[in-house]
């Protein structure tokens, strides 16, 4: 399909069905790749890890967060 069927294609959908898709497209060039995301977790793996490294903040066990979080939830 080449991008001018598409186009008339879409311009047969229904109004609501076209800014459905409208919206769709619109997110999806907002959306980071694939590679930014990584790139963006590695960088904040490595701000938490100097976190740690420094004594900026300290560790709570698993145990720990999920008593609280039964408290939290009761």
């Amino acid at each position: 399909m080449n991008h001018q069927s598409i186009e008339d294609e879409a311009l047969h959908l229904s109004r609501e069905k076209r800014a459905l898709l409208i919206q769709r497209l619109v997110l999806s060039l907002e959306s980071p790749s694939e590679k930014e995301l990584k790139s963006d977790w590695l960088l904040e793996a490595k701000r938490r890890a100097e976190e740690l490294d420094n004594g900026a903040v300290q560790t709570v066990s698993g145990d720990d967060v999920m008593k609280k979080a039964r408290v939290l939830i009761k």
